[in-house]
């Protein structure tokens, strides 16, 4: 029996049809060719627009909106992060080695480990601000951001700061590593799993790699999307993390839609989909998870942003740094 909260009805309407219209907004920007090159995602534009409309509106958008807008966050995100698992199988994982999964598993665990403990012990960060910002540079971007915060269920301001960091380094991430590529004595296939293993967003994995070489890009996905994978892991050790913080009286979240993905993952490694089925629903989840961010940038306020003041961009960088210099030096030595 479908819950009454999500049965589809006119209350819904307002909020989920402002949030989808955003998400498509978002879509069609980032595929402006004059965007594309700065390999801004649809999430990425998708938020952008949500914060727009709701800091220039504020007060004068309607409570209606409220319903609808909560659903994009919730339901529409977890769909999304199910259907991310059609990027990615079981046999991609298999080629990159023991080597790659070891990379991609202490880059994961040390860069969550830092930033939740940087972000306390050294900027004053609340616990669930640390957390967002390390699960963004740790493992897969905005996508890991919004995932993470449905199962700490922190306060949209927090959730959009950490995107904006992730953002913005990894945007720097893009002019950065193809300079260092000469430089830094890597062949093709180990600069990919460099590039995998510590550039924060997908598609700015794709622009570092396509900037080296083809051999290089396809390194570079299958590391990143291997890294993704570990987001499973990650959410049902915070839902076993966030209940023992809270003393036991909460219980335990478990994060169905991850286990979604996993399954996902699964189908998409035994069953070959028609190429226009795949990227038809491809295109479907990067607009599920458009939408859900669209939602939360309508309800982040730039004045709860500035509340937080430049403590999360300093530990974002901090964990840039540690990715860029300590990934380079795992690789070397994995390589």
């Amino acid at each position: 029996m479908i819950p009454e909260s999500l049965r589809p009805g006119p209350r819904l309407l307002p909020g989920l049809a402002l949030a989808l219209a955003l998400g498509l907004a978002g879509l069609w920007l980032a595929d402006l060719p004059w965007l594309a090159r700065w390999q801004l995602s649809a999430l990425t534009c998708a938020i952008v627009l949500g914060l727009l409309v709701g800091n220039v509106l504020g007060a004068r958008l309607p409570a209606s909106l409220g319903p609808g807008l909560h659903l994009s966050q919730r339901q529409l995100l977890r769909a999304g992060v199910v259907l991310y698992g059609l990027r990615l199988s079981f046999q991609d994982i298999a080629a990159i080695g023991v080597a790659g999964l070891l990379v991609d598993l202490v880059v994961v665990v040390s860069t969550l480990l830092l930033g939740t403990w940087a972000g306390r012990r050294w900027f004053g960060l609340d616990r669930h601000t640390a957390m967002l910002t390390a699960a963004g540079s740790a493992i897969c971007g905005a996508a890991a951001v919004l995932a993470v915060e449905r199962v700490i269920r922190a306060e949209p301001s927090k959730v959009a700061i950490a995107v904006a960091t992730v953002v913005l380094f990894g945007t720097l991430n893009i002019f950065l590593y193809p300079a260092l590529y000469p430089h830094i004595g890597l062949d093709p296939a180990a600069f990919g799993l460099y590039a995998g293993a510590t550039v924060h967003e997908v598609a700015q994995v794709v622009a570092v790699g396509s900037a080296v070489s083809p051999e290089t890009a396809d390194a570079a996905v299958i590391v990143k999307l291997t890294r993704v994978l570990l987001l499973v892991p990650v959410l049902l050790a915070l839902g076993w993390h966030e209940a023992r913080a809270n003393g036991g009286e909460r219980a335990m979240v478990i994060p169905w839609f991850a286990l979604g993905f996993l399954a996902v993952v699964a189908f998409n490694s035994l069953v070959e989909l028609p190429p226009s089925w795949k990227s038809a629903l491809l295109t479907l989840d990067t607009l599920l998870l458009a939408t859900a961010m669209a939602a939360l940038g309508v309800e982040t306020r730039v004045a709860k942003l500035r509340a937080l003041g430049p403590r999360p961009l300093l530990l974002a960088g901090v964990l840039f740094l540690w990715l860029s210099v300590g990934g380079y030096l795992l690789v070397r030595a994995a390589t």
